[in-house]
């Protein structure tokens, strides 16, 4: 798949994402609204329901109140009397209660005040009527039972709360619809929500069967692509091995060569310097007396004195010749150099544990004497063993630390700090001192061969940082330089901690 078609793929994955937690989304919050809605217009019912019961309630109080008082009338008896007084001390909790549960609605509350007017005054005329029988006055009572059927109060009561049953009715019809339609609306919405959620699931299964077809097509491309990458790498590493090991034997036989001439130069070189006192010594013996010429005084032995041009002519012979030994010496040491570098470069390298303390002190203490002349101290922190080359982990931190102690600062104590830690499977050490430091731009400068940065005023051909960085890379390391001028320097080594006998001569 093109890099174009995979971020298609993942924007369709993204938006159809956002689109399900969308739809999930506006579900739960319809659902839950539409929940509450049916939950608060069933409330409603119930209490219109419980309303109608109340105000029925009500009633049969006020009828029990008066079929009492006829009976008591009629026949004095205790139990009449007493459902009477029964009934009586009922209808006015009741119509409070009533009052409380129809407060809501404003015409209720004005039914409800009519009604209370209209039972005060029917509970008035039942406390007259019993003081009457219980007096001896059944006419008197009889009487004022005449005067309420003619005031029709008992219709009053009967008429308002039938009203008052009407509201309530009207009520029922209007929230069990509203109810019904949020009841409706609450199982749409969970049906819509479930089908919608049902689709997406589908096309998120389709779309991970492609994505699952189109995996497994890459995973076969990248296998076929690996077989061949493999194959391709081999040879290439093979040629890459087969190159090197010409470069290096190349390199040898040129250094070999090379030596051969540079005897023959350092042999007639040297015959040159001898022949160059007879020479001049023959042109004393021609020169003559008279100021243009130079004079000979021999004295002593085969020695000449010259003066004058002779004299300049010889200096600058001898000045020639020790120009030509020094750049024959500096080539040696050049072709030397080499000669061992590509002896190194076909040197298998052995993985044994080494104790990096033990073998870095025993460096130190070779280099004791230069760090005493330096005015030097070198400072060993906790250092991490490893398993590597020996030899290579030697050359190193040797070159390394005989680095520091040569470029110290003039006049200031040296300090050489080594420690080390590990992360990851890597130790890494650190080699800092106090010295002339490293000009930013020169940073890397000092890792190429025959390269140098700074004052040159101290030997070296310019391979040993070189040489150092190869054997890191060959140990599958890396390392850097951390310094500025006059600030000291610190370079730091990364290398395995178990250095894998598979990897041996990888960067051959």
């Amino acid at each position: 798949m093109t890099a174009e078609g995979q971020r298609r793929r993942t924007f369709w994955q993204i938006l159809l994402f956002a689109a399900g937690l969308l739809v999930l989304t506006v579900i739960s919050a319809g659902s839950v609204y539409l929940v509450n809605k049916a939950r608060e217009d069933s409330k409603w019912v119930v209490h219109t329901i419980e309303v109608e019961n109340q105000i029925n309630t009500l009633l049969l109080e006020i009828r029990r109140a008066e079929s009492g008082a006829r009976g008591f009338l009629l026949t004095q008896g205790p139990d009449f009397l007493s459902d009477h007084e029964k009934a009586v001390a009922a209808i006015v909790p009741a119509l409070d209660k009533l009052a409380r549960q129809i407060g809501d609605n404003p015409a209720q509350r004005d039914s409800i005040e009519k009604l209370r007017a209209a039972i005060e005054i029917r509970l008035d005329q039942f406390s007259r009527e019993m003081t009457f029988v219980q007096e001896g006055q059944p006419g008197n009572a009889s009487a004022l039972v005449r005067e309420a059927a003619a005031g029709n109060t008992t219709t009053t009561i009967s008429n308002q709360a039938n009203a008052m049953i009407r509201e309530e009715e009207r009520l029922f019809r209007l929230r069990t619809a509203n109810s019904d339609r949020s009841q409706t609306l609450a199982a749409s919405m969970t049906g819509i929500g479930s089908g919608l959620v049902v689709l997406l699931a589908l096309v998120s299964a389709w779309l991970v069967r492609r994505s699952a077809r189109a995996r497994d097509e890459a995973e076969a491309r990248l296998r076929d692509a690996n077989f061949n990458l493999e194959a391709i790498v081999d040879e290439r590493t093979a040629d890459l091995r087969e190159a090197n090991d010409e470069i290096q034997r190349f390199a040898y036989i040129v250094s070999h060569d090379l030596r051969s001439p540079l005897v023959n130069i350092m042999g007639f070189t040297s015959e040159l310097e001898e022949l160059s006192g007879d020479i001049f010594r023959r042109i004393g013996s021609l020169a003559r007396v008279p100021a243009e010429g130079a004079t000979l005084a021999p004295a002593g032995p085969g020695e000449i004195v010259l003066e004058g041009a002779d004299k300049q002519l010889s200096e600058d012979f001898s000045e020639a010749l020790a120009f030509i030994k020094t750049s024959i010496a500096k080539m040696d040491r050049l072709i030397s150099a080499i000669l061992n570098l590509t002896r190194e470069g076909r040197r298998e390298f052995q993985p044994v544990k080494i104790d990096t303390r033990e073998l870095i002190e025993a460096i130190a203490s070779t280099l004791a004497h230069q760090a005493a002349e330096a005015q030097a101290e070198i400072h060993l922190e906790p250092l991490p063993d490893v398993v590597s080359d020996r030899l290579a982990f030697e050359q190193i931190f040797s070159n390394l630390i005989d680095n520091a102690i040569k470029y110290l600062k003039p006049g200031l104590p040296g300090e050489i700090r080594i420690r080390g830690r590990t992360k990851l499977g890597y130790a890494i050490f650190e080699i800092s001192d106090n010295g002339r430091g490293i000009d930013a731009r020169d940073h890397q400068r000092i890792f190429e061969l025959f390269r140098r940065a700074g004052t040159q005023d101290k030997p070296g051909q310019g391979i040993g940082l070189a040489h150092v960085r190869a054997l890191v890379r060959r140990l599958g390391g890396t390392m850097s330089v951390s310094s500025e001028l006059n600030a000291g320097s610190t370079f730091t080594i990364t290398l395995p901690i178990a250095w894998n006998v598979s990897n041996r001569n990888a960067d051959r």
